[in-house]
């Protein structure tokens, strides 16, 4: 329970009894919101500054809670701080060591707050350093991804739908499809910053306060755009929890598709990039294996990330407005979701820089499957005025003719396919070559190796 300098409970005047250990240890979430001990040093200190300059404290005092909070933070932060759970939260313990540095004035701090509104502001705070951490560590895998595909811009592999062969791409294509990717990744985090940016401070409990308070000075100070409007909302509002854990969730989903496809590339059957020791494991019983633990490790890691948006979710939704107790727990789930994140885009960075495609193998599989017949249709459209349809189905049949002769459409001879379709010159026969048909996608986004080359320099000048 939170306590002040003699010991005593804060609220000992009202309740009598000593509250129950149960109580005081479920009660308690130092553990967790200790995390917060510099948001909470710092909004203190905005406080007790806008506190002086509305002349609701002295200059002396304020230069005293200031001077107290200044050496608690040094302590926190050099590990020499002592948390204790009887003292339930990271505001609570600061406040009692404060009593115990500057004596009785301490108790000025907490003059026109509340710890709902204390709470919610540095959580507030934390989640826009967490946003521009995360955002830190997505711009390294981003810049990892340019460089692999700067390597591989004429590195050719199939593109699959259904993880079938469809139509030939360049590797360096499909890896600036997860720039694209991570990219909204960053855009929705900071998209999210516009509502983080209104401060909370000074609606103390629920109704705000009939102290001379200046919010807006206070907003300013700790770098929000504006206060809240309404202060019912503010103490109530995890909306902004939602939102971050939205995003963790996404993120982790993109870093749990890209595992995935990884995952299948490097195994025996399709054999397409191979990993770095550095990056796999061995089995206990079979030597020979090299197993891609980490991606699956970062696979598995979305179900956590999901699983904490869906509890906070389903704590608020029974919650009549304003604050209840079972709010305590959204810091430890996006403390979670956060860890979790920032974790697994360190390793996937990582696996990024030991990784490399096996460029023949991705020939050879791009090379079969008739993956250029699309090719073959929109050639008959194009030059010989043929409507798509029509030219869907002359090449399903050329298609059908050399599954049935076993032979790859590269393979067939010109009178072959002249029995299908008389119009064809030789001139066709060079669009069944993958570099070909790549570079001839230079539609806006397409694979073509000019495009590519685009997107790699767009990027990297604008990094």
């Amino acid at each position: 329970m939170a306590k002040n300098k003699n010991n005593q409970a804060i609220w000992n005047a009202r309740i009598k009894k000593k509250a129950s250990t149960l109580f005081e240890k479920v009660g308690s979430s130092i553990d967790i919101d200790k995390r917060l001990y510099k948001e909470d040093i710092i909004c203190s200190i905005a406080h007790v500054e806008m506190l002086f300059k509305q002349k609701i404290i002295t200059f002396k005092i304020k230069n005293k809670i200031i001077y107290g909070l200044q050496k608690i933070e040094k302590k926190i932060s050099r590990g020499n701080f002592e948390f204790d759970k009887k003292y339930e939260d990271i505001h609570m313990n600061i406040e009692k060591k404060l009593f115990e540095i500057i004596g009785e004035e301490a108790g000025y701090i907490h003059t026109a707050r509340s710890r709902n509104d204390q709470v919610i502001t540095d959580f507030k705070m934390w989640i826009k350093s967490a946003t521009t951490e995360l955002n830190k560590n997505l711009s390294k895998n981003i810049k990892s991804i340019l460089k692999l595909a700067e390597k591989n811009i004429e590195t050719i592999m199939p593109g699959f739908t259904h993880l079938k062969n469809a139509q030939p791409i360049s590797f360096a294509h499909y890896l600036m499809a997860y720039v694209e990717i991570f990219k909204r990744d960053q855009r929705r985090l900071n998209n999210n910053l516009e509502s983080l940016n209104e401060c909370p401070l000074g609606v103390a409990a629920l109704s705000g306060t009939s102290f001379n308070i200046d919010r807006h000075y206070t907003s300013k100070k700790l770098g929000f755009d504006k206060p809240t409007d309404n202060s019912i909302d503010t103490v109530s509002d995890r909306d902004f929890v939602l939102d971050f854990l939205f995003s963790v969730s996404v993120c982790s989903m993109h870093i749990s598709r890209i595992a995935e496809e990884l995952i299948i590339w490097n195994s025996d059957g399709f054999n397409l990039i191979e990993l770095s020791d550095k990056v796999v494991t061995g089995s206990s019983i079979m030597p020979q294996k090299k197993n891609p633990d980490l991606l699956e490790y970062l696979r598995g890691k979305s179900g956590l990330t999901f699983g904490n948006l869906f509890s906070m979710l389903t704590i608020l939704k029974g919650l009549p407005l304003s604050y209840f107790k079972d709010m305590q727990d959204d810091k430890e789930i996006v403390f979670k979701s956060y860890d979790i994140l920032v974790n697994c885009l360190k390793i996937l960075d990582e696996i990024l820089k030991n990784m490399s495609p096996n460029k023949k193998r991705m020939f050879k599989l791009a090379d079969t499957g008739f993956i250029t017949a699309t090719d073959l249709a929109d050639y008959l459209v194009k030059n010989h005025s043929m409507p798509f349809r029509e030219a869907y189905q002359k090449t399903a049949e050329i298609v059908n003719y050399s599954e049935k002769k076993r032979k790859k459409l590269k393979d067939l001879k010109i009178e072959e396919l002249k029995k299908i379709e008389p119009k064809l010159t030789n001139e066709v026969l060079k669009i069944f070559d993958l570099k070909n048909s790549i570079n001839s996608k230079k539609s806006y986004g397409g694979t073509s190796f000019e495009n590519i080359k685009r997107m790699i320099m767009k990027y990297k000048k604008n990094k």
